[in-house]
């Protein structure tokens, strides 16, 4: 990078990082210890200033290397000491350790590969010893100087890390899909940390928590992990812990990567500031942890554990089916339910943190209060709700009973989670050339227009591939990316409470997935699946199309010289050699209706 784009580029950082006051000083380096059995938190910030100049200078030659926003959490959590003991990426001998039997080199238990994983290009272009600049958001985050650098077994990693190589589990499909192929390992210094721009206040280091912890005067600290949204249940836990381990609430709930599909970190933390107001004065503490989950269960439980030892934390809830990821390929869940609760306690005297576990609390209708599931009182009737359960009535917008959460943080999903009336969504036709999907959309789009609650666009594959993908072709790579397109302006139609319908032939199922996922985040997503034969697609082709792909005059021609993967599970299977097209579209229509899309239906 020339010299003057350089300085353009550092003018972007945020003010250096002070030297730490002596209450920090004290947090870091006494306060409850740290993992791995010493007593100073690792910080891996070059806090003075003049060092600091110096590793600026230096940096401008390196060569750089943009991290992920997982990446970016791991180096937070590297550069503020939550992986105390961690100095930097793992290298190849500490990330065989993890893997094979949850142990650095050193014999430190540790359960999750800490990796930086790069492209085979990017691989290629450094050597260990080299030096490289870490990036993200456009600045400069810390310096890595390569230890190691290899061609992991991933097979082998999602087997013995998460239990199966099993892509249904989120974190297996990220390290065969989105992860890079290599791994390099090496110590960071760190320049900064990520900002981050929301809920700051609520961001403490480890060291800043456990200073303020040590302002407060507390001495045990239980500490809770969430992912979702709290409610009664989550405070009866809380409250039941902190009443047995005699220490104050540490809620520490992870904003960083979760789940696909999770409530948005915005509004849980909005949830979370109102729950705390529940909770009497001087009992609880919010603090914000930003990790990148990995939805391992038992060895994710550990992993937590220990993070929150780091924190300060000397007791930990570890609730039922702990960071687990949900069913398996074959629906099976990928860990039992108390699995978790099993290991951390396996290890819980040598991580130096007690170990809270709990089973599921419900609650009692003859009582009208919360027990756990083994200690309901004989002859009572139990009453929960599931997240499912509860998304279900928030999209139909039915009252949720104040015994199962609070006003404020019902209003608080509400705003994020509208009833289905109100809420944008994309009907996503797929299907062959000349199945119908065009046509059938026209219908969709009339009845909808004239039922007139929502605006109502239509994404032909035709016009967007003239449009938004002129450049592309038909590879798998272009039609991958065109599907793509696609769902990016479906979902922005969708975030602004409009109806987006897409009729692309999309053959590919990843890309579909993909599809429904960047939807999903803002609104509803429904897969019409035009699953009319091939022979007939061909018989109604009146362009010719077809008949130019069996001659071989057109190449990569979905059906015929390219495959057509069809959709797994489809909210609808529609074969239009055996419904009419009005059949077909009141079909759609009905169904939008019993989902509670539309409102009121109209004759079609």
């Amino acid at each position: 990078m020339a010299t003057s784009a350089y300085n353009a580029f550092l003018s972007a950082t945020t003010e250096p990082t002070p030297l730490p006051s002596e209450e920090l000083t004290s947090a870091r380096s006494t306060w409850q210890g740290v993992h791995g059995g010493g007593n100073t938190l690792v910080d891996l910030l070059v806090r003075d200033e003049e060092e600091r100049a110096t590793l600026m200078k230096e940096a401008q030659h390196l060569k750089q290397i943009q991290l992920s926003a997982r990446q970016l959490c791991d180096v937070e959590l590297l550069l503020n000491g939550g992986f105390t003991p961690l100095i930097g990426f793992m290298n190849q001998e500490d990330y065989d350790g993890v893997v094979e039997n949850m142990r650095l080199k050193n014999g430190v238990l540790w359960p999750m590969p800490i990796t930086l994983d790069l492209s085979e290009d990017k691989f290629k272009a450094i050597y260990v010893g080299q030096k490289v600049l870490l990036t993200g958001s456009g600045l400069p985050i810390a310096v890595m100087t390569i230890e190691s650098k290899w061609k992991p077994n991933k097979v082998r990693e999602a087997e013995k890390v998460f239990g199966a190589n099993d892509e249904a589990h989120p974190a297996v499909h990220y390290l065969f899909h989105t992860a890079g192929d290599f791994y390099v390992g090496g110590r960071l210094q760190g320049i900064q940390l990520p900002p981050h721009h929301d809920f700051v206040k609520l961001r403490k280091t480890p060291a800043e928590l456990r200073a303020a912890m040590q302002e407060s005067g507390w001495g045990r600290v239980v500490a809770f992990q969430t992912r979702n949204p709290m409610h009664r249940s989550h405070r009866e836990i809380t409250v039941l812990a902190s009443r047995e381990s005699e220490a104050n609430l540490l809620i520490h709930p992870v904003v960083g990567m979760t789940k696909p599909g999770d409530v948005d970190h915005y509004t849980r933390v909005r949830c979370y500031k109102e729950m705390m107001r529940h909770y009497p004065d001087g009992l609880a503490m919010l603090s914000l942890l930003p990790l990148a989950m990995r939805m391992a269960g038992p060895k994710e439980a550990v992993w937590h554990a220990i993070i929150r030892k780091n924190y300060g934390a000397t007791h930990f809830i570890v609730g039922r089916d702990h960071a687990g990821p949900g069913n398996n390929s074959q629906g099976q869940l990928f860990y039992g339910v108390y699995d978790a609760q099993e290991l951390v306690r396996k290890y819980a005297d040598e991580i130096g943190i007690k170990i809270m576990d709990f089973k599921m609390v419900v609650y009692v209708k003859e009582r009208s209060a919360y027990f756990q599931e083994d200690q309901v009182p004989q002859g009572c009737s139990v009453l929960n709700i599931s997240g499912t359960e509860l998304r279900r009535l928030l999209y139909k917008g039915q009252d949720i009973p104040d015994w199962f959460t609070f006003p404020e943080v019902v209003s608080i999903l509400r705003q994020t989670y509208p009833p289905r009336s109100k809420q944008g969504f994309t009907l996503f036709f797929t299907g062959l050339s000349s199945s119908g999907k065009t046509t059938i959309a026209r219908g969709v789009q009339s009845a909808l227009l004239e039922e007139g609650s929502r605006t109502v666009s239509v994404l032909s594959g035709k016009k967007i591939r003239g449009i938004l993908s002129s450049e592309l072709g038909y590879s798998k790579e272009d039609r991958d990316l065109n599907v793509k397109r696609i769902g990016l302006v479906a979902s922005e139609i969708s975030k602004a409470g409009g109806v987006a319908i897409s009729t692309a032939i999309a053959p590919y199922e990843d890309a579909r997935q993909t599809c429904r996922d960047m939807v999903c985040k803002n609104g509803g997503f429904v897969e019409i699946y035009l699953s009319t034969p091939l022979e007939v697609c061909e018989q109604r082709d009146r362009k010719g199309i077809y008949a130019k792909a069996r001659k071989g005059m057109i190449t990569n021609f979905t059906g015929v010289n390219d495959p057509y993967e069809p959709p797994k599970r489809p909210e609808l299977t529609i074969d239009t050699s055996q419904v009419t097209v009005t059949a077909a579209v009141k079909h759609i229509v009905q169904y939008l209706v019993t989902e509670g899309f539309v409102a009121v239906a109209t004759e079609v």
